[in-house]
């Protein structure tokens, strides 16, 4: 029987599953039981599973995995969880930490108040209410995001042909100037709406620095009520220093037997 432990944690509601895998016996390419570990209710349950190895080039390598096993280059909530996960485990000594991700290298802060701020990969590929955030982003607009079909309209975009073949995450978004916003995702590899998402926040706010008027820090309110703040620099043409900061807690830790899970079906 092989036992896998785990912290679950969760940043600004948006819940992951962290595992250290420091000695390298994590399952890595087992990505069907991957997705049963996250699955709700036969699993563990998250948004999703982030595993922290050691790095020869950084203080540790941040994978993560989508509740459908598929991995992401990046997760922005699930970044500063690893940050304090990463603190509590011993890979770092200090509250500063630079770390390695399938987007770049990452550097964290975690703060005296509790909160953890990130570094983020510049955004990139700007057009038409789109930006890359470390992942793809699509921007929509809207008045009244209680009245929006996240489901069936995220949905219906994440999976157009404009996109096509991998698709992309699609936030509803309320702009409030000077440098509020409230926003609702669809998150690629969830496949559902999002309690919250760290890259959505910053494609949002980068779009509405760009194209809306709004000014930095700009604050995004998540559906679940917490506060995320993007910051960073903006000359007219190109992002620099864009930083997320947001609270994340530890929620309880466990163990499952990796063997009697359930496989997800492809």
């Amino acid at each position: 029987m092989k036992t896998i432990r785990f912290v679950k944690m969760h940043g600004a509601g948006n819940d992951f599953v962290l595992v250290d895998d420091r000695e390298g016996s994590f399952p890595i390419d087992d990505h069907r039981r991957i997705a049963a570990m996250a699955t709700r209710p036969d699993g563990v349950g998250c948004e999703g599973v982030i595993i922290v190895q050691k790095s020869d080039s950084a203080d540790f390598r941040m994978r993560f995995f989508n509740p459908d096993g598929t991995e992401a280059d990046l997760c922005g909530n699930g970044a500063r969880c690893v940050a304090a996960f990463a603190k509590d485990i011993g890979a770092v000594s200090s509250d500063r930490m630079r770390f390695e991700t399938a987007a770049g290298y990452l550097s964290a802060e975690i703060l005296e108040s509790g909160l953890v701020r990130i570094s983020m990969p510049e955004p990139h590929d700007l057009r038409d209410d789109f930006v890359v955030a470390g992942v793809p982003h699509r921007i929509v607009v809207v008045d009244n995001l209680a009245k929006v079909d996240v489901e069936g309209e995220g949905g219906r975009i994440r999976r157009s042909e404009e996109f096509a073949p991998d698709g992309t995450n699609v936030d509803f978004v309320v702009y409030r100037k000077p440098n509020r916003v409230q926003v609702r995702t669809y998150e690629r590899g969830v496949e559902a709406e999002t309690g919250a998402c760290g890259t959505g926040a910053v494609a949002s706010a980068v779009i509405g620095v760009a194209d809306y008027g709004l000014e930095f820090p700009v604050h995004v309110a998540t559906v679940k009520g917490y506060d995320l703040v993007v910051d960073g620099e903006y000359d007219g043409e190109n992002f620099s220093s864009i930083r997320l900061t947001g609270p994340v807690k530890r929620v309880f830790e466990g163990a499952i037997d990796w063997d009697s899970l359930e496989m997800v079906s492809e």
